[in-house]
This record gives C-alpha cells, structure tokens and sequence, in this order.
C-alpha cells in the first residue's frame, strides 16, 4: 500500500457558480493548480484523494474517512480563522497536514497582529496603526503618504490607485470605501518607495532557506497601485519578475527568512518585502498558503529562475513537512516497491 493523501482546496470555478465575484475568489484555485498538485504527488509514489474545502473535509471526517496526511491549500471563506479551519479541524483529528498550522496561519492572515510579533522580534517592518471607522483618519500621525490596504486579505484584494493616500482626506475616503467592501479594519501604513520583492522559503525554523529572491518590476502599463489586485490578475502586459542577488536583494532574502522563523511559517511560501527610500527592506507580509499553479503563481516562478521545476518545489515542500514527521517517511519507504537485481546464470 501506499501512503493515502487529501487534498483539500477551494475551487474558483465553484464559488463562481455559487454567485461570488471576482475579486471574492481571487484567492481560490484553479483546476490546473489542483490537476498539477495530483499529478506530482501520485508521481512521488502517494495515493492522492481530492476532497475539496472544508465543508467537503468536515463531510469525510464525520463519515470516517482518513487519510495518511492531507496536503492543504484551503483558504476559506468567511473570518479572520478562515484559513486554519481546514488544520483545526485536522488537528482535532490527529491527522497530520502540510504547511502552516492554525495560530500561524490566523496570525499572518491578520497583517496587524503579524507585526506586532515581528516588531517584538526586531524584524523590520514600517509603522502603521489600524482603523476601524473612516472617522479615525483624521488622528493618524503617520507621515503622509501613506499606504491602506484591508488588514485580513491576499491576492491583492482592496489594493488600488487610491491606496496610497496623500492627507487625511484621501485616506478617509478609502478607509470608508475599503470597510464598506470588505467589513474589517484597514491597516494603514507609512509608504516605501524603494524595491519590491518576494522570497521563496521552503522548511521551518532553523532549517528554513531561502531558494530565491525575485524582484517585482512594473512596467508603464502598469496601474499605479504596487502589487494590487488589478496588476496582480493582469500580469502578463503589467508586471515583470527578475530573480536578483544584489546586496539590497540578499538584505530581503535575510529579512523575510528572519519573518518567516519570527512567524513560525513552515514547510513552504514566500514572504513580501519592500525597500525604503534609503534602500532598507522591511518585511510587509507572508503567504503561509502560496499560490501553486504550474504555470503563473509568483512562488512557482520563482522556483523556476532558480532552477526548480515544478515537481521540484512541491517535492521539496513535501520533504520539509515530511522531515517534521519521520514516522511517516518510514512509512513511505517501507511502502516502495523493492526492486531485487537478479545475477544472471553463468
């Protein structure tokens, strides 16, 4: 037998159909990403289940269905806990999973409480403060411009050409606009004007590594927003990727590896960091649950100018998890054909 593996998803096409917008699903997966998922996994030797998101987990598990591990790319619907409910649930059945678990995986979706753990560890990261009504703009002190965005979103999702507002009036406007849409506080942060990039991590703790440092460059067609939502969907005309081993890049890369231990992510994903004027990076936020499609998600890419293939990064990722759970690659060992040479009759 060999090893049984869940993979738990949320499919865009389904939220779709069920009447959520565009923007609502820009988090949520393909076809193709959960395609390519099984394909390398039942190519590493495993047995590979599709179970969807976690009313679909919550379904099986009370049916009594189980699985080895489950591989977990859900990112949920609805709260601040969206995200750890699939390992909330897992952990409550002692059934073990990749990546993150749920404290990580609620702290790093709330950009707020994130850091304020990574200001507590000395990791950089730029001023901010948080508003909960439109009203509040007028007290911040933060030195404009600056920079807002929702607290608890990904993909891009609420970032704009009005985020980045010039006086308290603008971002007054935008915080009534951003928590009419989304219904959660804005985070407003002091604006960087200097690099971006994003860091592909793989492992955890100690044992974490970057395995590249990409740069962000934005062309003129680009919407004069950062790496929002609208030059996030619309890449290929707007946005460009550069794998970069400067000092300032490398900086990033040791600023996004010391978030990513401060945060306690694990396993694999990548971590965003933006330059100040003087050149300084500072870490901006974490994707514990990266994109994986073949093809278009930025930690993918990165893999790829780094030289991984595909299959290479997710067998990496599946080797960190598995490294935190030896019992089991004993298991998948003891579970591969043997292969006996036989010596040919003199």
């Amino acid at each position: 037998m060999t090893l049984r593996v869940g993979l738990t998803y949320d499919l865009r096409q389904d939220y779709l159909a069920m009447g959520f917008g565009a923007e609502e699903t820009a988090e949520f997966d393909s076809i193709d990403t959960i395609d390519g998922l099984d394909e390398v996994l039942t190519g590493m030797g495993f047995e590979v289940d599709r179970i969807g998101h976690v009313r679909k987990l919550a379904e099986r598990l009370v049916a009594g269905d189980r699985w080895d591990f489950v591989f977990n790319i859900c990112e949920g619907v609805a709260g601040l806990g969206r995200e750890a409910q699939v390992p909330c649930l897992l952990d409550a059945y002692s059934i073990p999973y990749v990546f993150s678990d749920p404290l990580t995986l609620s702290l790093t979706l709330d950009k707020a409480m994130a850091k304020k753990v990574l200001a507590f560890d000395g990791v950089p990261t730029v001023p901010f403060t948080v508003l909960h009504h439109a009203r509040e703009a007028a007290a911040v002190t933060l030195p404009y411009p600056v920079f807002a965005k929702p607290v608890a979103e990904g993909s891009g999702k609420g970032v704009g050409p009005a985020s980045k507002c010039h006086n308290a009036a603008e971002l007054k406007a935008v915080t009534a606009a951003l928590i009419r849409q989304f219904d959660q506080p804005v985070l407003v942060e002091a604006y960087l004007p200097g690099r971006e990039f994003t860091v592909g991590i793989v492992g955890e703790g100690a044992t974490a590594r970057v395995i590249g440092v990409m740069e962000v460059v934005f062309a003129a067609t680009a919407s004069p927003d950062g790496y929002g939502y609208d030059n996030k969907q619309n890449w290929e005309d707007r946005v460009g990727y550069e794998l970069v081993d400067d000092e300032e890049a490398r900086e990033a890369g040791r600023v996004a590896l010391a978030g990513w231990r401060s945060l306690r992510c694990r396993d694999g994903g990548r971590a965003d960091v933006k330059s100040d004027a003087g050149g300084r990076p500072h870490f901006i936020e974490v994707n514990p649950l990266a994109g994986l499609h073949p093809t278009y998600s930025d930690l993918v890419f990165l893999g790829n100018f780094a030289g991984l293939r595909y299959r290479d990064l997710i067998g990496q990722i599946v080797e960190a998890f598995l490294a935190r759970h030896p019992e089991l690659k004993a298991q998948q060992r003891a579970r591969r054909p043997r292969i006996v040479a036989r010596r040919k009759a003199a």
